[in-house]
């Protein structure tokens, strides 16, 4: 369990606070909006209307007990920058901001944010992905090149193992894992079979993956 402080509770902030206290987590949550704050007070520890941007009101919060800060703030770059800046400024352990642009992603990196999250980036390229293959049935990204794909067994693998087809020597694509009725199966041998009705985790870049499956 981690202490955190969320500051901004519009539509993605509000979604952090019950994600994370879905997971048990102990949140601080910040807005200077009062009917935001009495909207998320279900789903957080404690709860605070005030100016982030204000250096007296963020230091009356003790941030160096908070394991992780995010600023969540969207609708106002310059609010988000200057809080940012303060939270490091004041001996936060670890900032992640949000950005909507790269630009915005440039400017809290240099001001204090060890790391930036683009929710509307990430849906959009969730969402492209997910829906480009009727066989692609979820996607997580890793980082800016690697991903995992849920994907169905493709017929022509039917009845094969996993060292006939070699698919990471030939196509650098790792089948970490297969789901099959709701029940994973990992630590894979070169004598695993597939069947058909399988679901399959694959690990590789976009490209190869598209390759490895004909995507």
């Amino acid at each position: 369990m981690k202490n955190i402080l969320l500051i901004g509770l519009g539509r993605f902030g509000r979604h952090v606070a019950q994600t994370l206290s879905q997971r048990k987590h102990q949140i601080m949550a910040v807005d200077i909006s009062e009917e935001r704050i009495n909207d998320i007070l279900p789903y957080v520890t404690n709860a605070q209307i005030g100016d982030s941007t204000n250096e007296q009101f963020l230091a009356s919060l003790g941030i160096p007990d908070y394991d992780v800060c995010i600023v969540a703030i969207g609708d106002d770059f310059q609010n988000s920058l200057e809080t940012t800046s303060l939270l490091k400024e004041l001996g936060a352990r670890l900032v992640v901001a949000r950005a909507c642009r790269e630009v915005h992603a440039k400017f809290l990196l240099r001001n204090g944010a060890d790391d930036v999250v683009y929710p509307e980036k990430e849906m959009a390229v969730h969402t492209a992905i997910r829906y480009s293959s009727e066989r692609i049935l979820d996607y997580f990204g890793l980082d800016d090149k690697y991903a995992i794909y849920n994907i169905t067994v493709p017929d022509a693998w039917v009845g094969k193992t996993l060292g006939d087809l070699n698919v990471r020597k030939k196509y650098n694509v790792n089948i970490v894992a297969i789901k099959e009725n709701d029940r994973l199966q990992a630590g894979l041998t070169a004598d695993t079979v597939f069947k058909s009705g399988q679901k399959i985790l694959a690990l590789g870049t976009e490209s190869d993956v598209q390759k490895c499956f004909r995507l």
